[in-house]
């Protein structure tokens, strides 16, 4: 399988951590809180998280904290399939095809719901044909991309589809909750709002060529309660845990060993880290359980910087960033992972 073409999209709107604490500061919810809300969230929106801005789907921070049920659903509609269909058009203009070249369809999201699936906005919206194979993943988390990436492989493989559009997007603001609770706080202070579409081929593209070689998941059901939405009171409610940073390291080099061995690979052959980061202390940790310096991650923690945490579209984002960049061929490694516990990386061969 080869990556033919990339694209992302986030909404239009930038907000810096002092923007979200003053408007924090100036809404009904700071009264509704305690005083250690209070400490929690200044301490994270004033000091160096790894986050610097976010795009939100919103016009005015006001409304991100018009937290109902139906004004989050509504959100959720009118943002996820016009950020998922410009993302596609861009990875469909990269790729340099048509949307009549796409064979089938898939979409990951975790922030909200809909039946039909996003899928069929995006079919809409793109103009792509009606039979085409079209499938929706829900409910993965940050860690989604992957396992789209693995069933479009899988489609190709098999010889349902010649070409793949594989679609995550994320709107965090339609799945905005708030209380005391330290990790429900810390998650506001997170995540933003985006979508990455890529363009999966079974022939390889002309020009710089990013092939998928092997890949490797791990999933741990007795670690879920460590990262996870919940439903209360009819919305999303993020559970994040101090243990989630030590999960991801020790799961991420677990799949990352398995797959290197496989290739009979080191990690001083990985040339390139394509690696989702959940925060600052998830990407420290990353460091410290690879044995690789600050710099090998430095397009994950420059896409955190601007962005934020957005969940399972990270990747394409920093796989975008990497090729920007012209990070040199050889050996990518790209890796994401998320609610379940579970975990996923991929060996890539990056050839000009």
């Amino acid at each position: 399988m080869h990556f033919a073409g990339l694209g992302t999209a986030t909404p239009p709107a930038r907000y810096t951590k002092a923007d979200c604490l003053a408007a924090f500061e100036a809404s009904d919810w700071f009264g509704r809180l305690d005083a250690r809300a209070h400490f929690i969230a200044r301490t994270v929106l004033r000091r160096d998280n790894g986050i610097e801005a976010r795009r939100l789907a919103v016009d005015s921070l006001d409304e991100v904290f018009e937290i109902e049920p139906n004004v989050l659903a509504e959100r959720f509609l009118k943002h996820a399939p016009a950020l998922a269909a410009l993302a596609a058009e861009r990875a469909l203009a990269d790729a340099a095809l048509a949307p009549a070249d796409i064979d089938a369809v898939v979409v990951s999201t975790c922030t909200g719901y809909l039946c039909p699936g996003l899928s069929g906005y995006v079919v809409e919206r793109l103009g792509l044909r009606d039979d085409i194979g079209a499938y929706d993943l829900v409910g993965q988390g940050c860690a989604a991309a992957l396992p789209n990436f693995r069933l479009g492989r899988a489609l190709l493989g098999g010889g349902e589809a010649e070409r793949v559009l594989s679609i995550c997007v994320e709107v965090s603001t339609a799945a905005m909750y708030l209380d005391n609770d330290p990790g429900v706080l810390i998650s506001a202070c997170l995540f933003g709002d985006g979508a990455g579409a890529a363009v999966l081929a079974r022939e390889a593209p002309s020009g710089r060529r990013v092939t998928w070689r092997d890949s490797a998941s791990r999933v741990a059901p007795a670690a879920r309660e460590a990262l996870m939405f919940e439903q209360r009171d009819g919305m999303l409610r993020n559970i994040l845990t101090r243990g989630v940073p030590a999960l991801t390291g020790e799961h991420a080099r677990g799949v990352l060993d398995t797959v290197l061995g496989r290739a009979a690979l080191g990690v001083e052959d990985i040339g390139a880290w394509i690696v989702h980061a959940g925060g600052r202390d998830v990407l420290l940790e990353l460091e410290r359980r690879f044995g690789i310096p600050a710099e090998a991650l430095a397009h994950s923690a420059a896409m955190l910087r601007e962005y934020g945490n957005l969940s399972s579209a990270f990747v394409y984002f920093v796989l975008e960033a990497a090729l920007a960049d012209e990070s040199p061929d050889g050996w990518w490694w790209l890796s994401s992972f998320g609610a379940g516990f579970s975990c996923h990386g991929a060996l890539l061969e990056v050839r000009s």
